[in-house]
Order: C-alpha cells, then sequence, then structure tokens
C-alpha cells in the first residue's frame, strides 16, 4: 500500500538553476514549498519571494519583558522592601540598576529567540518529516540543489508539478510519502517493571551513600573537621566563644592607629600633609559631593538632601566653623560629631585631607575678601583680553 504523498521534489545541478526554478514556483502561486541546498545560495530569499521574519518582534517583547522585571525587581528589592540611603542617593538610583535591565534585556531576548525560533518558527524537535533519510535529502546535503513542493498546497497538481520541474531543467524528480506511524507503547508489563526497578535502586544508591556511606571512615572527614564554625561553641576555650576577638590594643601591620580616638577635641594640633593642588582639590570635590553633600549641601550651606530623615547640619560657613582648624575639621570627619557618625572607614585619610583642602575653597569663595576680588578681576581681565 502506497503511502500518502506529502510533497514532489527535484534536484537541479546548479545554483542558477535552483534559483530559477525557486522563482518560477513562487510566481505560480505556489506557497507551502521549500528548498535544500549544500551551502547558503545568495539571493533565494529573493526567488522565493519570503516575506520578512516575525522572529524579531518575539525579540523585542521578551527583551522589553526582560527590562521591565528588572525595573519592578530593582524598585521593589530597593525601595519597597528594604531601602537603602547609598551617600544620599534616592531609593531608587537608576543609574546603578543599569546593569541588571541590561542583563535581564539580553537574557530573556537571547533566550526566547533561540527558542523560539526552533520551537515555534520551525517546529522542532521535529524529528519525523517526511524528507529525513531520503535520497533526496542525501543528494541536497551533498552536492545538488533541491525543490519540494507540498501536497497540502492548494495549486498542488502532481501532474502538472512534474511537468514543471522537468521543463526547468530537473535531473531528477521524487515522489516524497509521509513515513508510516510507528507508536511505541509505554505501558507494557516490561517497561512498567524496568521503571520501579530503576527507580528503587536509584532511590536505594543514593539514601545509602548520602546517609552510611559519607558517615563511614574514612569519608567522614568531610564532616569532622579539626576547627570551630563561625559562631560556634568553643570545646576547649574557657570563655566559650569560637570567634576570637584581637587583643586589646594591637593593631594591623603596618598601619597606625588614630590617637585621638573618641574624644571630642583633640589635645594636640593635626596638621594638615596635603597640599592644596588642583589634583588634591579635585579628589576634595569628588569624596566630598559623594559623602558631605548629602547632608552639607554642594557648597556647605548646610542645605541637606536628606529632609525629614536627618537633623539638618549647621552652616560651614559660620564664624566657628571658619576658625575650626584643619586638625579639627579632620577630626570630626574620623571621629564623628553629635548625630554625625564617623566616615572613618568610607574615606581613607588621605582623602580626609583633601575634603578639608575643598571645604576650606568654599569657605573662602563664599567669604571672599577685597584681595581675593582684586585677583579674580585680574584674572578676568586678562582671560577677557585674550
Amino acid at each position: 500500500m502506497r503511502n500518502r504523498l506529502f510533497a514532489v521534489a527535484a534536484l537541479f545541478e546548479s545554483p542558477d538553476k535552483i534559483i530559477k526554478a525557486a522563482d518560477a514556483v513562487a510566481s505560480q502561486g505556489f506557497r507551502k514549498f521549500d528548498v535544500n541546498t549544500p551551502y547558503p545560495v545568495h539571493g533565494m530569499d529573493k526567488a522565493m519571494k519570503l516575506k520578512p521574519s516575525k522572529l524579531g518582534f518575539v525579540t523585542l517583547f521578551f527583551g522589553l519583558t526582560g527590562t521591565a522585571i528588572g525595573l519592578i525587581l530593582t524598585y521593589w528589592t530597593m525601595s519597597v522592601d528594604y531601602p537603602l540611603v547609598i551617600g544620599g542617593k534616592p531609593f531608587f538610583a537608576l543609574p546603578a540598576f543599569i546593569p541588571i535591565l541590561f542583563e535581564l534585556t539580553v537574557l530573556l531576548a537571547t533566550l526566547a529567540t533561540v527558542f523560539g525560533m526552533f520551537a515555534f518558527f520551525f517546529n522542532l524537535p521535529h524529528n519525523d518529516h517526511p524528507i529525513h533519510d531520503t535520497e533526496y535529502m542525501k543528494m541536497t546535503s551533498y552536492d545538488k540543489y533541491g525543490i519540494y513542493i507540498e501536497s497540502a498546497d492548494e495549486h498542488f497538481d502532481e501532474s502538472k508539478i512534474k511537468r514543471l520541474f522537468t521543463d526547468l531543467g530537473a535531473v531528477k524528480i521524487y515522489d516524497l510519502a509521509y513515513p508510516e506511524k510507528i507508536t511505541y507503547p509505554i505501558f507494557e508489563p516490561k517497561f512498567v517493571t524496568f521503571l520501579i526497578i530503576t527507580f528503587v535502586a536509584v532511590s536505594g544508591a543514593t539514601y545509602l551513600t548520602l546517609n552510611k556511606l559519607l558517615y563511614i571512615t574514612p569519608f567522614n572527614w568531610m564532616m569532622d573537621q579539626l576547627r570551630e564554625d563561625v559562631q560556634d561553641v568553643s570545646q576547649y576555650l574557657p570563655d566559650q566563644p569560637s570567634m576570637r576577638t584581637p587583643v586589646q590594643g594591637t593593631v594591623a601591620r603596618g598601619f597606625i592607629p588614630y590617637p585621638y580616638k573618641g574624644i571630642n577635641n583633640p589635645t594636640e594640633v593635626l596638621t594638615n600633609p596635603i597640599l592644596p593642588t588642583q589634583e588634591n582639590l579635585n579628589l576634595g570635590r569628588k569624596k566630598y559631593l559623594s559623602y558631605c553633600s548629602p547632608c552639607h549641601g554642594n557648597f556647605g550651606n548646610g542645605d541637606s538632601r536628606l529632609r525629614g530623615q536627618f537633623p539638618n547640619p549647621p552652616t560651614l560657613h559660620s564664624k566657628r566653623a571658619r576658625e575650626f582648624s584643619d586638625g579639627m575639621i579632620y577630626h570630626i570627619i574620623t571621629n564623628g560629631q553629635n548625630v554625625m557618625p564617623s566616615y572613618e572607614s568610607q574615606v581613607t585619610r588621605e582623602e580626609r585631607w583633601a575634603i578639608v583642602n575643598y571645604i576650606r575653597v568654599l569657605q573662602r569663595a563664599k567669604n571672599a575678601q577685597e584681595s581675593d576680588l582684586e585677583v579674580a578681576k585680574k584674572e578676568f581681565e586678562k582671560n577677557a583680553a585674550q
């Protein structure tokens, strides 16, 4: 008994002939046909009159979905569920979340493109396609160029199609039939018995390995180690804590601790070792804007951006603040004062001195003297003349 006809296929000898054949088939109104060649042939899309792929819309949709998920995730995490104030930035600091949005956009767009292309556009996995394991497919995978028209096409006429292929110069014509369907019943007693035995054997072996074998010498070395776990009770130290605090008075190698820690007013004068060069002033400005400006304002006026969260600090341009020594300002940054915490862990020693220099620049700019104005006027006239 002859299997149901799937398509009529033809082989051609050269790329020019397959291009001509594809153009002729498409021009006669056939839509359910395809071309098989051993390598990509330039101009085939135009000859087959293929429409642009809709795969790009799938990529765009899922890419935007990834962006939306990233926005919701970052907003909920950092603004609603666990809000944090970092360097005075707003809760929803979009520039910091750009890498997450980018990664989720690319991830979802890429996965959707791959799975969409294979699963929806190519109907894969499709292991029983009628052209598989046929002589036609073997020849088009080697050195021939083939085209086939499916019997499901509304213009399909077997005799007319064979005549068309012959007129186009086909070297061989094939009748491709649907393969016979082979069923594999899975609920046969032998197969069910095999599944049960496999399940019992794998489960038993896993249980014995994880619960018995790993606790038998010499495999128990991973469980019983000569160490104390974090926050565990010590079995041999009299005070029992296994996490030991440093011995009082010890310091890290190469590090001299700040001698006035916890003292409101240092008893000795600290001298600024950092010269107010342009490089150091730029460093001080950068660190001031990052760590100081959220409370003190960009120009030291005490106009906090965190209104309602922390009390506004006093202005840095008051007579008292201007009379502070460089060492006193450094001490306040290091030790903290009133509700202002210490910034010792956030800013290095050199950066603290650079911030002191930049504060002096802000104070000098807002409380300029006549001599400063004269210098500025001469500098302006000089630049205007140039």
